[in-house]
């Protein structure tokens, strides 16, 4: 034990020694990153570090960002400033990736919990069906759906993983109605009391699963737009159904069968624990702390053998992972997290859509 805690310490004191090397080296030279990766030490008078009100200006400029009162605008400063002291950290623990300001750093960690993540459980269903074992000994070293056509654009992920099986079966990919799983879902797990979806604040992947299966399948977007808004009146037409759920099963803990899932049957729905991404910009995240407490769900869309390390870290393999928070968050609104030892919980709850049939036109 002691020696496993004198190898974590001697780790987070050679990370913060090549911190500004991995900003160098990826040529991100945004001042909005560098406030936090030049600033490690917190207590740091560094005069080449710009003010926190000037850094704040920036922050307010680029996500523009308005607030109401004074007194707002002054508690939203306040938390800016302990969000930038939070990123550092994050930094320190987690060097292959970018930590810096986003569009969250005015909000606390349990505003963002509450407003951004919607994961309320941990447990599957005790009668889930289990995926298959799948062969794996010829699995390609890379692989990504979105170089495949199989991948919509970056938004709400709880039915994201049919419209990549939907374009499996058919050879079309259609943007299916988010607002309809936001304004008709209600499923509940008979195991627990209370846990149900619950519209935009959130809900589990395999129950907007077992919804769609149930209700006969989603509809189109543009028959079915997305609104922003919470406890409208359910609009489902039976008769515009675009796909439709045959059945779905939950993939097995072990990543090469986790990898030949995504292979074979398209993008997969994942549960994550988010706590490293509200501060996350961009490359390879492998933090050496991270609860594997899922609240969070996104879409596993590929994998890569060897993403960007700085120099003495070694290159790590990874997962590529399409979240749901525009394309202003990490790279271009994706995430990459490193596989092969269940990061942040990643691997803890996978969904695949095991077979999806189409629907003939109306």
């Amino acid at each position: 034990m002691v020696l496993r805690i004198s190898y974590v310490l001697f780790s987070l004191l050679f990370v913060s020694a090549v911190v500004a090397e991995t900003l160098t080296s990826s040529g991100r030279e945004d001042p909005l990153i560098r406030q936090v990766v030049d600033g490690q030490d917190e207590s740091s008078t560094s005069p080449h570090l710009l003010s926190e009100e000037h850094h704040f200006s920036l922050f307010k400029s680029k996500f523009k960002k308005s607030y109401t009162s004074q007194q707002e605008h002054d508690y939203r400063f306040k938390v800016f400033k302990a969000n930038l002291r939070r990123a550092a950290r994050h930094q320190k623990l987690d060097p292959t990736a970018s930590h810096g300001v986003t569009q969250f750093s005015d909000l606390t960690p349990a505003e963002f919990r509450r407003q951004f993540l919607g994961l309320r459980r941990l447990r599957l269903p005790k009668d889930v069906n289990q995926a298959p074992i799948l062969p794996t000994n010829e699995l390609p070293d890379d692989f990504d759906w979105r170089e495949k056509g199989a991948v919509s654009p970056v938004k709400n992920q709880h039915h994201r993983a049919l419209e990549g099986a939907h374009f499996l079966a058919t050879g079309e990919l259609v943007s299916l109605s988010e607002q309809q799983l936001v304004d008709c879902d209600h499923e509940c797990d008979p195991e627990e009391a209370g846990a149900c979806d619950s519209g935009c604040n959130g809900g589990l992947m395999n129950s907007a699963f077992e919804y769609t299966l149930k209700a006969g399948g989603l509809m189109r977007e543009e028959d079915y737009p997305y609104t922003g808004t919470d406890r409208g009146a359910c609009k489902f037409d039976k008769t515009k159904v675009a796909a439709r759920v045959a059945n779905f099963s939950v993939v097995s803990l072990d990543e090469d069968q986790i990898a030949a899932n995504l292979v074979k049957n398209g993008p997969l729905a994942v549960a994550i624990n988010a706590v490293f991404m509200q501060t996350y910009i961009g490359g390879v995240s492998c933090p050496y702390i991270c609860s594997k407490r899922l609240d969070h769900g996104v879409l596993l869309v590929g994998y890569g053998s060897a993403g960007y390390a700085p120099v003495r870290l070694k290159e790590k393999p990874y997962w590529i992972i399409k979240n749901s928070w525009g394309e202003n968050w990490g790279e271009s609104g994706y995430y990459k997290i490193c596989r092969g030892r269940n990061i942040c919980g990643v691997d803890s709850m996978v969904s695949t859509v095991a077979a999806v049939v189409q629907t003939p036109s109306q």
